[in-house]
């Protein structure tokens, strides 16, 4: 196989070769670098490469295989990693200016994990400013473009990532998802998006955004990559209070399970109205595609979903508000230049620290919390996201996964929301309730629409239940096929 060609496919494909020593670790390397060479200037997927660590990785890889030593998975296979995980000695820059020159000081969890495993990281994944936006418009960097279509947003937080595999600059990625920002970027990208379980993976390393909402995960061109890769990362950590202390099963163990009794709701709340006649048409595709292959299909009610928007707003921005005051200009990153006291320096370095959006949210937060408005907004907010929760519980009694679009409408054009943050606000309805209750849930790419760009469906499952959801999803990935479809520019 042409090593231009093997840079399109899955691990598990580059692995073979790997093992098979028709490519050396170092060449597959090479011919990531060599293709964002050609596509990183329309694509703008990184905010730094880390070149020189990502062929010291693949040097070990190869010196392994040649001893005929046993070699981890993924070991030797690209990866790009979002800029808000810290990897030691290299910017993490979470895509602000106020962090521009910031080097991080140490490795995140799972950044040691994947230097455990031998991962090579091509480099720091560009992102919508500290993890803030759904369209990947809000970095202070550069927009990012979408692989598909040069004039059309990838999906945000984590569009870098899903831009940087989908156009073959890495073949594997890790993101962050507080709202949808791993799910989202999939399904405008035509991606295997994963949200795993809250937490399942260590926030130790990773630049908050949202607390009791943020969750890694990964950002594959299949389902047995993303498996691959939370297998990886996942597991319990002591740096990170609210990581699980339980065992970490193996996330490939039952994909090809047939689906025979398995019982799928769809949501009808998020399945009737507002959906474009594309999206509604896959949807129906895919419900008599599950039932061909034996599952159930079952219509749930998640009656309160009207809500979560409200509420995710409420509680997100406000934990940001929280989470971003650390960034004042006194312990690093930037500091605004010659101020006239102390009060002065900390009101000009976040105003010029901070891009827009930033400020829309701190502002939206600290106003929830502060006196007289805490009871009225974010205690009752925390209330409904429990009822939200519930009507969940009420859901897996009935049904074993949850499917619904992972938005109403595939990619936009760039620059069609900016103005108008209540519009851009509304795209994650499908998926901000998975971080609201806890739960693992996926984007799974199921075709293209009538202007072909992808089309993703979203998956969900109760809480530790990642086996079950990555079983429906596998099956779902074998009988329509959409993994061999790739953008026309990365094959240029």
């Amino acid at each position: 196989m042409d090593i231009r060609e093997l840079i399109t496919k899955s691990s598990s494909e580059q692995r073979k070769a790997l093992l098979n020593k028709e490519v050396s670790a170092v060449e597959l390397v090479e011919a990531v670098y060599n293709q964002v060479d050609a596509v990183e200037e329309k694509i703008g997927a990184y905010n730094s490469l880390t070149k020189d660590f990502a062929l010291e990785t693949a040097k070990k890889v190869d010196e392994k295989i040649k001893n005929g030593e046993e070699i981890a998975p993924l070991a030797g296979i690209p990866l790009a990693l979002k800029d808000n995980i810290n990897l030691k000695s290299y910017p993490t820059t979470a895509s602000s200016k106020i962090l521009a020159n910031f080097v991080s000081p140490y490795d995140a969890t799972v950044t040691q994990k994947l230097k455990s495993n031998l991962i090579p990281i091509i480099g720091k994944a560009n992102m919508d400013e500290f993890a803030m936006g759904s369209s990947n418009e809000n970095s202070a960097t550069k927009i990012v473009h979408n692989p598909w279509n040069l004039n059309k947003v990838p999906g945000g937080s984590s569009g870098g990532s899903a831009a940087a595999v989908a156009a073959g600059e890495a073949t594997i990625a890790l993101g962050s998802d507080t709202g949808g920002s791993i799910r989202l970027p999939g399904s405008y990208c035509g991606l295997v998006g994963l949200k795993p379980t809250y937490g399942t993976v260590s926030r130790y390393g990773l630049i908050a955004f949202a607390s009791s909402l943020d969750q890694i995960g990964p950002i594959t061109r299949t389902v047995e990559d993303s498996a691959l890769l939370l297998n990886a990362i996942a597991g319990h950590d002591e740096k990170d209070s609210t990581s699980l202390n339980r065992p970490t099963p193996d996330f490939t163990a039952d994909l090809r399970k047939d689906l025979k009794g398995v019982k799928i709701g769809y949501i009808k709340e998020l399945c009737s109205e507002g959906l474009t006649p594309d999206v509604a048409t896959a949807m129906q595709k895919t419900i008599e595609t599950y039932k061909a292959l034996g599952a159930e299909i079952v219509e749930i009610s998640l009656p309160l979903i009207k809500y979560s928007i409200a509420v995710y707003y409420v509680i997100a921005t406000a934990e940001a508000s929280s989470n971003l005051a650390r960034f004042d200009g006194v312990k690093y990153g930037y500091r605004t230049a010659s101020p006239e006291n102390l009060y002065d320096m900390y009101v000009k370095t976040r105003a010029e620290g901070f891009g827009e959006e930033v400020k829309r949210r701190i502002m939206l937060g600290t106003y929830a919390l502060s006196s007289g408005y805490y009871d009225a907004y974010y205690k009752k907010a925390q209330q409904l996201r429990r009822l939200v929760k519930q009507d969940f519980d009420n859901a897996f009694e009935k049904v074993d996964v949850l499917i619904s679009p992972t938005c109403p409408h595939t990619a936009f054009d760039i620059g069609s929301k900016v103005s108008d943050p209540l519009s851009m606000y509304l795209t994650d309805i499908a998926t901000i309730t998975a971080n609201l209750a806890g739960i693992p849930a996926m984007n799974i790419p199921v075709g293209l629409d009538s202007t072909g760009m992808p089309i993703g469906l979203q998956l969900q499952a109760n809480c530790l239940n990642e086996n079950k959801l990555l079983n429906v999803a596998f099956k779902l990935e074998e009988a329509v096929q959409f993994k061999y479809n790739v953008p026309a520019m990365t094959l240029v």
